[in-house]
């Protein structure tokens, strides 16, 4: 199993998507969930996460579809802890 593998599924989407969603455009992160954890993208919860996070802050609109940093930004605790590397 690969690191980003191991992210996916381990981690929770909120995390997932706050580490990786400044650098990435959704539909990069949705074929990431899509190869490892589909059932979020099933069922609606990786949209509604992405959304939810925007609305808190924890991520901003940046030049083109590229997600920025938001005000409320802060490191998951996985990335904090370097548990995967």
């Amino acid at each position: 199993m690969n690191t980003i593998e191991k992210i996916v599924r381990n981690e929770p989407i909120a995390d997932v998507v706050s580490a990786f969603g400044v650098g990435l455009a959704y539909p990069s992160l949705d074929r990431m969930f899509g190869k490892y954890r589909f059932e979020v993208i099933a069922n609606g919860e990786l949209l509604r996460t992405y959304a939810r996070l925007f609305e808190e802050g924890v991520l901003a609109n940046g030049d083109g579809p590229v997600a920025i940093k938001g005000p409320n930004w802060k490191a998951p605790q996985f990335v904090i802890e370097k548990k995967y590397g």
